[in-house]
């Protein structure tokens, strides 16, 4: 025996060991632990957004097995939605500070809060501080959609303003003997600024200059109308802050000062001091399963970059990716499925590659063609490739802060030669032809392949801003002059006819019954493809594999190594970047995590 199949065997023999103590204590769980007692006659729900929210968390992972899932984005608002019809609810009370929410999302919670008080049922919200020794813009922002904001008397409210920051790498590089070879179609892609500029360009300066203002007023205006306050008084508040408590009493920005406990007690002394306290997870795991078998709306999701294969995600990292095979899969399953009459492509993306996106863009043509209205609604981000794979669909949702368009595409690589002769590495080769080496990144490109790589840009700058045109129904010189690879909010994207509506997953619902004519007021099943996977499932396809492997145990302990490695991934990505692995993100927009001040 060879001593590589003496360690592969011990790592599958380790893999095998893991998964059975994780399938006994699934099944313990399942057959033993007590089921979830009935829900009282009289509830309060509680939301803690301090633990996070997920877009979306695919369920074929063996962490599926154990424990709870943090609801998503779409679970939270119909949890709430379903609170506010339901009798039994009489109010909520969350917890809100330092978790770092994107605009989009708070815009949606935002919604989903201020719908429920349309009920007149009240929602309350404390916080120990909304940002310490940091900023709580978004935290706060959220909050103000509630009837009551209590404060820790220690607490803080951040309200700093926004700031966009950008690293500049061109130096760095240039000491390291890195020189990036990019090209670009428009002057807004400012994606590879990052790479060869030392500050902003004007065209950049501008382009975010508006989006940040266009984010900042929708804040502004927001507070001032939950709060009772002027816009102008909002704007002189984000001047003067941030505030201690008892500032922040006195500028109206809170109601009162008091630690849990006592929010708790007073919220029991103004409503029902015999309803329960409940999770709203717990709430949604009982009340979910009183969904109508039908009609079905599907839910597709594309988060993350976008790139060629099935979709991956991280559970270290926290990242998911859009893979075009997974995608397009779950589009055809919903297609065939008589039991869907309207799908809804929920698109988090800042983009990727352009060959991904337009296979994506194909299939929900077909899914169209086959009778299946798609609707999207754009998440914290739906730029570039993301925006690519949306203009499809018949009608497009964003919130007022999507980040949206940067219809345009750039690609290149960095020439890391000198990098290389600083760390006494050398390199030769041999090749066949003459553009064998142009994707090297030892070499500079030669004249003849830089102009190859610039009809690259012109054909599928073309090919982007005609699709959108035709998909958008909008005039060729109009789709032109609003992309350029500038990034626009949703409310400006509205107004330049890139997207339909504004707002969020009920929008969404509307739209979908609408076009796939159900009545307003009947109820529809939200049912997320590829179909979420059972416990048996999961287990079956941990231990076995599914029908598309075969895999021996060597097979599988590699897959476990390859697993682990992806811990890497950050480092992965950094090489890219870099051009020593090759890069696909073409069209892609620098994420929305440059925003500070939140």
């Amino acid at each position: 025996m060879s001593v590589r199949r003496f360690f592969v065997g011990i790592l599958a023999s380790i893999g095998f060991l893991i998964v059975l103590l994780i399938v006994a204590a699934a099944l313990t769980g399942y057959f033993l632990w007590p089921k979830s007692a009935p829900l009282a006659g009289k509830m309060m729900l509680e939301i803690d957004f301090e633990k996070g929210l997920q877009e979306y968390a695919p369920t074929e992972q063996v962490a599926g097995l154990i424990g709870r899932k943090k609801l998503s984005v779409r679970e939270m608002v119909l949890a709430i939605q379903k609170a506010a019809e339901d009798r039994r609810v009489i109010g909520l009370v969350a917890r809100v500070g330092s978790q770092a929410m994107g605009l989009a999302t708070v815009q949606e919670m935002r919604s989903a809060i201020t719908a429920f008080r349309g009920k007149n049922k009240p929602a309350s919200v404390y916080s120990e501080t909304f940002g310490e020794f940091g900023p709580g813009n978004g935290p706060y922002y959220l909050a103000a959609a509630f009837d009551k904001i209590y404060l820790q008397p220690s607490g803080d409210v951040g309200l700093t303003g926004l700031v966009y920051q950008t690293p500049f790498l061109k130096e760095t590089l240039a000491k390291l003997g890195v020189y990036p070879e990019l090209g670009r179609r428009g002057e807004y892609k400012t994606a590879v600024n990052t790479f060869t500029e030392t500050r902003y360009t004007e065209p950049h300066e501008v382009s975010l200059q508006a989006v940040m203002q266009s984010n900042f007023e929708q804040m502004v205006n927001g507070i001032a109308t939950s709060r009772g306050l002027s816009a102008d008084s909002v704007r002189m508040l984000f001047n003067q802050g941030p505030f201690s408590s008892s500032q922040a009493e006195r500028a109206k920005l809170v109601d009162r000062l008091l630690y849990r406990d006592e929010v708790y007690d007073s919220i029991r002394n103004e409503t029902d001091r015999a309803a329960q306290f409940i999770s709203i997870e717990k709430y949604w795991r009982q009340v979910a399963q009183d969904e109508p078998e039908e009609p079905v709306i599907a839910v597709i999701y594309g988060v993350g970059a976008v790139h060629l294969g099935k979709s991956e995600s991280s559970r270290l990292f926290g990242t998911m990716s859009m893979g075009s095979d997974t995608v397009t899969q779950a589009f055809r399953a919903a297609a065939k499925d008589d039991k869907v009459k309207a799908i809804i492509f929920r698109v988090n993306s800042p983009g990727g590659s352009y060959v991904a996106s337009d296979t994506i863009w194909r299939q929900v043509l077909l899914t169209r063609e086959a009778g299946k209205p798609v609707v999207v609604s754009m998440g914290d981000v739906a730029a570039s490739g993301g925006y690519f794979v949306s203009i499809g669909a018949d009608k497009i949702v964003a919130q007022p802060s999507t980040l949206t368009g940067s219809i345009g595409v750039f690609a290149g690589k960095a020439v890391t030669r000198d990098f290389w002769t600083k760390l006494g590495v050398t390199w030769d080769e041999v090749h066949t032809s003459d553009h064998a080496t142009m994707w090297s990144s030892t070499r500079e490109y030669t004249p003849a392949e830089w102009e190859i790589l610039q009809k690259w840009l012109d054909r599928v700058y073309e090919d982007f801003t005609t699709k959108v045109s035709k998909s958008r129904d909008l005039p060729l010189d109009q789709v032109q002059e609003a992309a350029k690879g500038r990034v626009w909010t949703g409310a400006m994207a509205k107004s330049l006819g890139l997207v339909d509506e504004l707002g969020g997953f009920p929008e969404a619902v509307r739209i979908a019954k609408e076009l796939a004519h159900i009545p307003v007021h009947a109820e529809a099943r939200l049912e997320v493809y590829p179909e979420e996977k059972s416990t048996i499932e999961l287990i079956v396809e941990t231990l076995w594999g599914n029908d598309d492997e075969d895999l021996s145990s060597e097979d599988t302990s590699l897959e476990l190594l390859a697993s682990a490695a992806k811990t890497l991934e950050i480092l992965h990505r950094a090489a890219a970047t870099a051009g020593l692995l090759p890069n696909p993100e073409v069209l892609s927009t620098p994420e929305a995590g440059f925003m500070h001040g939140r």
